[in-house]
């Protein structure tokens, strides 16, 4: 009697131990996968900014060819008129530069932040890898201590 008292206590114990391990891994995993979907989701959003950024600065590139345009038919239209109107156009041709060196600065910022996105996404790669290694090594330790038991 003794005996089976001992036998059933023991696998009594080693079954919810065994429930209890199993759940803890449970809950860590999803403690884990936590801020690997918090990421996910950081990294659409950062890609929805990123497209959002570029179709305004597509918008105001546009927009700025189709002022040079404008500004390049006046220009025409006052070398066809008189002599008169010179220190118009030469006006005019100093806004064609400036407007040209302000679409310079504006496609440099464009591939300044560009870069800067890339490099905010290879540093989160780099975390979700982490994430992910740190996740593999609980699970081979938790492997390790069920086998051990």
């Amino acid at each position: 009697m003794y005996c089976y008292n001992y036998y059933y206590y023991y696998y009594y114990y080693y079954y919810y131990f065994y429930y209890y391990c199993y759940y803890l891994l449970l809950l860590l995993q999803l403690l884990l996968l936590l801020p690997l979907l918090l990421l996910l989701l950081l990294l659409l959003l950062l890609l929805l900014l990123l497209l959002l950024l570029l179709l305004l600065l597509l918008l105001l590139l546009l927009l700025l060819l189709l002022l040079l345009l404008v500004l390049l038919l006046l220009v025409l239209l006052l070398l066809i008129l008189q002599l008169l109107l010179l220190l118009l156009l030469l006006l005019l041709l100093l806004l064609l530069l400036l407007l040209l060196l302000l679409l310079l600065l504006l496609l440099l910022l464009l591939l300044l932040l560009l870069l800067l996105l890339l490099l905010l996404l290879l540093l989160l790669l780099l975390l979700l890898l982490l994430i992910l290694l740190q996740q593999l090594l609980l699970l081979l330790l938790l492997l390790l201590l069920l086998l051990h038991i």
